[in-house]
């Protein structure tokens, strides 16, 4: 069984995310999303509602776990006989950083790491983007799924 992993925070899925994990799970059988628990941020969603929004975002493709982790994705990788990590790239920005992981987890496991170029529809978008312009009313319903949004906008508008 063909098994890959997509590391991230978010805090909430986009689009950008949706298209990542999409994409990734058409060349696997199964596509772990490995939702990074950090204890020194506080996140706009807990982690167990990150985790129902993936899950519900992702249910169409029927081979995606929706999983917390808190430590070294290598070993979340180790735990689950994942052999790869997939990521998107947006901007050469991007691969700077990832490269380095990319070598620094291969170096402590023999965990390859795949780079997929995000579609350009989303090659700006960022969790942080999005709740920086929904929180000052701007429109985002483009940049995330509906079910998202919806839960966004009542978050925002509690605080």
């Amino acid at each position: 069984m063909r098994r890959a992993v997509c590391p991230g925070s978010f805090d909430p899925i986009t689009n950008g995310h949706l298209d990542i994990i999409g994409r990734a799970s058409k060349l696997y059988d199964v596509v772990h999303v490995a939702v990074m628990i950090n204890k020194s941020k506080q996140g706009l969603f807990t982690i167990d509602e990150r985790m129902r929004l993936i899950e519900r975002v992702t249910a169409e493709f029927g081979n995606v776990v929706v999983e917390a982790f808190h430590g070294l994705l290598v070993d979340f990788c180790k735990e689950r006989d994942i052999p790869a990590i997939v990521k998107g790239l947006r901007a050469v920005s991007d691969f700077d950083y990832e490269l380095q992981m990319a070598q620094m987890n291969h170096g402590l496991s023999g965990v390859e790491t795949l780079f997929v170029p995000t579609n350009p529809t989303y090659s700006f978008l960022s969790s942080s983007l999005v709740k920086e312009v929904a929180a000052y009313g701007g429109d985002v319903s483009r940049l995330v799924p509906a079910e998202v949004l919806g839960e966004l906008t009542e978050r925002l508008a509690a605080r």
